[in-house]
């Protein structure tokens, strides 16, 4: 049976997954702090999905006030999902970096600023050519300030695509899901793999 990549999939469609979760180190490739809880105290955390993981995820750890970063899947059903069956789009999941970050450093809003700004909102279930529902745009709230202020930005940044008369922008903000983490290689791989292509497309309402 083909299942439709750009659908997230019905409940008798959904792979079982494991209870078992990833075995991965926890610690974070580039700047050695843990990418697992528990985080210090005072840190908040992000979560958005903007395309492929790597690059996006690279964005984030290079941003000051970013404590750690890790790549995964949420906001599916299947429990502990691999990478193959996130990408057969039989898990409904969306691949995502969460981020951990210091708010005295840096705002929620300068994260938002960033998911905006570095890639396209405005293609649905894809980015780029990268296409099937774990690449859709997304933004996975861990407070409800967080979900209003992702909310005010979408309508700020729609606004400013009307009046270029571009697309509508299609990203899901919804407050978050399980976060799974994703297999050992797929952490910080841009950091690993320096010949590495992953590109984030910017908005294009600054083309």
């Amino acid at each position: 049976m083909q299942y439709d990549k750009f659908q997230v999939p019905d409940a008798d469609q959904i792979l079982p997954g494991r209870p078992q979760p990833m075995d991965i180190t926890g610690i974070h490739f580039v700047n050695g702090n843990s990418i697992k809880e528990p985080f210090p105290e005072g840190m908040e955390v992000a979560m958005f999905g903007m395309g492929c993981f790597w690059g996006a995820e690279r964005l984030f750890w290079e941003a000051d006030g970013v404590f750690a970063t890790a790549a995964g899947y949420s906001d599916g059903a299947t429990e502990n999902p691999n990478y193959d069956e996130v990408c057969s789009g039989r898990t409904g999941h969306a691949e995502v970096v969460k981020v951990v970050f210091d708010p005295k450093v840096i705002s929620y809003a300068e994260l938002l600023k960033t998911f905006w700004d570095m890639h396209d909102p405005t293609q649905g279930m894809r980015q780029g050519n990268d296409i099937g529902s774990q690449y859709r745009s997304c933004i996975f709230c861990t407070t409800e300030q967080q979900k209003k202020e992702a909310e005010a930005s979408k309508d700020a940044v729609q606004a400013a695509l009307d009046e270029k008369q571009r697309g509508k922008i299609t990203t899901e903000i919804s407050m978050a899901q399980p976060f799974y983490y994703a297999e050992e290689y797929h952490q910080q791989y841009m950091a690993k793999n320096k010949e590495a292509v992953c590109p984030i497309l910017r908005n294009p309402m600054h083309d």
